[in-house]
């Protein structure tokens, strides 16, 4: 039997399960990076408002749920970059996408930022044990270089990290590795747009996980037809040892911009990943994606399935 990438992940029928509707104020609450912390699910969620001029005032809080469904989100500013003074005070935007990757006890943040005055966006990687207390660590990447994602444990005594530098229009998908995670360098292409319908534009990366078959990368794709510009969601697969060699990709998409959340809002046809969780135990992948750059859902499905799909359709 055929298999199809599309067929695999189920939207959570309660969709959307963050909406800024709830909430007074705000304009958008969208592309959360993803964690487990003491049992909860942990969402960075970004938050745009309505005073303070549109994107200008984007923001990370974070959202919290014990049954991954039902989430509170904290009053606090979790991400302060603004107040650590230079060089994080030249940050004036898009405090937003972070990928979230925990290597022991820490969880690391990567966090595209604007920057004023200057092309942007760059990026700043961060590190907290409790998702209380934010440490800014260093800017780890110049303009134009966003979606950055770092690996979860060392490969042969080197951090690792996927990079989507987009100069002009496109982007592709590239690796870097570091020895201490602040000097990164040894860049390596791993993947470039237009393998897939869904893809022709750009792609870009999020935080691997670990599999016995490879790493497994879950990614977006944009595809601009006639009918306008659409963000879907797909998967790579890595090599364990070489994880600049692809070894399977999904044809076709996990997901596309279809049901009328993902659709129409601040941004229309759009769902945007920027990590995912995996249960080896209960075979499960669990994605928590923007839906239209304006509100956060869920989809889960077999992450068997999906590492299948990969191997076989590429």
């Amino acid at each position: 039997m055929q298999t199809d990438a599309s067929r695999i992940m189920k939207r959570y029928e309660g969709n959307p399960v963050i909406d800024p509707k709830d909430y007074p104020g705000v304009f958008q609450i969208f592309n959360p990076g993803v964690a487990e912390y003491q049992g909860k699910i942990i969402l960075l969620a970004s938050m745009v408002y309505f005073k303070g001029g549109g994107c200008a005032n984007g923001v990370t809080k974070v959202a919290e749920s014990e049954d991954g469904i039902h989430f509170k989100i904290r009053d606090e500013v979790f991400i302060d970059l603004q107040t650590r003074g230079f060089p994080y005070d030249i940050v004036s935007r898009h405090v937003i996408d972070n990928r979230v990757s925990q290597i022991g006890d820490t969880y690391y943040i990567l966090t595209p930022v604007g920057l004023h005055g200057w092309s942007g966006p760059a990026t700043v990687l961060g590190k907290t044990k409790d998702f209380k207390t934010y440490e800014p660590m260093e800017v780890v990447a110049e303009p134009h270089s966003r979606g950055n994602s770092l690996f979860p444990e060392k490969i042969k005594g080197k951090y690792y990290r996927l990079d989507r530098p987009a100069y002009g229009a496109g982007g592709e998908i590239w690796l870097s590795s570091s020895p201490d995670l602040i000097h990164w360098g040894c860049f390596r292409p791993v993947l470039r747009p237009s393998y897939a319908y869904w893809n022709t534009s750009k792609i870009g990366p999020t935080p691997p996980i670990k599999t016995d078959q490879g790493w497994l990368e879950i990614v977006h794709g944009v595809v601009s037809p006639c009918g306008g510009t659409y963000y879907s969601i797909g998967a790579v697969m890595l090599d364990l040892e070489e994880p600049w060699k692809v070894i399977g990709k999904t044809m076709g998409y996990l997901l596309r911009p279809e049901e009328d959340y993902e659709t129409h809002g601040v941004v229309d046809n759009v769902v945007f990943p920027c990590g995912a969780l995996a249960d080896k135990k209960k075979d499960l992948l669990t994605l928590y994606y923007g839906a239209a750059d304006t509100r956060i859902c869920l989809a889960t499905g077999k992450l068997s399935e999906v590492i299948e799909a990969c191997m076989k359709e590429s």
